[in-house]
């Protein structure tokens, strides 16, 4: 098995979810003549959740899935444990086929593989804080003081070292929040899933845990799928994001991927509005070396090809020549000058990106 193969934990290929009694049938409607989300209710009485969706999610990373209400977001993550039976299609989890496991097998992945951290964090209103945070663990069988010494600790890391002894009815919807993620990570499982945990929160709250879980995600070395409804939150987040409508997984792609190549109007029409500021990089302003002289190449400042647009205007204004060199191992690959950062701003990019499209 190749390295990159190890890095891979969950692998869905092709996987499908049809709520309906005749779902085969939907699905061959579907395949062989396009049928669409309505067509397939008003023929077949059955609803589109996810249609053939294919994803991986790696070691280490934060893939994002997003979409408005009825895209298929919440039911493609609720595959990933299954909490629901895909209608068709594979979802492995670490190389092993997750419809293959049996209940004992399956409580397993779920206690200790997977936590999921869900929009109503449901916690226990007679139960402590601490309590809460450990119940995980006490389902797991784990003894008291241990799992009481598990759960503080994992309280310290969302910042509730202090409420541990509070009851929940004591916290804010934010510090609750907090709570659901301790619960999650107190039986350190490799992979998280968020399903919009904080859609129902105040929008600085929310960009206040948003800053703080994908901090605390990488500081763990966790791997994370987030469900979001806001492409905000979806590129703060994000080391990789999807785009979802009426089930079907639209695009794949980094934040800036997404911005500079949309797959289509929907997307296009989505990151419009979408400040550039923070996401577009050198790489993708870049002109060739030699649309610069070589003598003034040498005296412009250096910056990296990860250098985001704010950067670069920074750097382009302090220099007479209004233009910077992207440097990469101690070679000029290219140059940023007024010109393509204006173009960049306004959505045009010198190279192409790689992106991922999926029909």
């Amino acid at each position: 098995m190749t390295n990159e193969a190890l890095d891979i934990l969950i692998d869905c290929r092709n996987v499908w979810k049809i709520f309906g009694e005749r779902s085969d049938e939907a699905i061959k409607a579907i395949r062989e003549r396009g049928a669409g989300k309505r067509e397939v209710l008003r023929d077949y009485n059955c609803v589109v959740g996810v249609s053939d969706a294919s994803f991986q999610i790696r070691k280490g990373e934060i893939f994002c899935i997003m979409g408005l209400s009825g895209s298929g977001k919440s039911t493609l993550v609720r595959l990933l444990n299954r909490l629901i039976e895909p209608s068709m299609g594979k979802v492995e989890v670490k190389g092993r086929d997750i419809a293959q496991m049996g209940p004992k097998d399956l409580r397993a992945l779920r206690a200790h593989e997977i936590g999921m951290v869900f929009q109503s964090v449901a916690l226990i209103p007679g139960r402590t804080v601490l309590d809460n945070a450990a119940f995980g663990l006490e389902v797991q069988g784990v003894a008291k003081a241990e799992r009481h010494q598990i759960a503080s600790d994992a309280l310290a890391r969302v910042g509730l070292a202090d409420w541990a002894n509070h009851m929940p009815r004591q916290l804010s919807g934010g510090m609750q929040q907090r709570v659901g993620l301790a619960r999650a990570i107190a039986s350190d499982p490799e992979i998280i899933l968020m399903d919009e945990p904080f859609s129902a929160l105040d929008p600085l709250i929310r960009k206040q845990l948003q800053d703080e879980f994908r901090e605390l995600t990488k500081s763990l070395g966790k791997s994370a799928v987030f469900i979001t409804h806001d492409l905000d939150e979806a590129m703060r987040i994000g080391d990789r994001i999807a785009i979802m409508k009426d089930g079907i997984m639209i695009q794949q792609g980094t934040a800036e991927e997404i911005v500079l190549h949309p797959a289509d109007a929907y997307v296009a029409e989505f990151v419009a509005g979408i400040s550039r500021l923070h996401l577009v990089k050198a790489h993708s302003l870049m002109a060739p070396v030699s649309a610069v002289p070589e003598d003034v190449r040498a005296r412009l400042p250096r910056t990296s090809p990860e250098a985001d647009v704010q950067a670069l205007i920074d750097l382009v204004l302090s220099t007479p020549d209004q233009a910077v060199a992207v440097e990469d191992a101690g070679t000029c690959i290219g140059v940023v000058t007024a010109r393509t950062l204006l173009e960049g701003i306004r959505g045009e990019e010198h190279a192409p990106a790689t992106i991922e499209a999926v029909a």
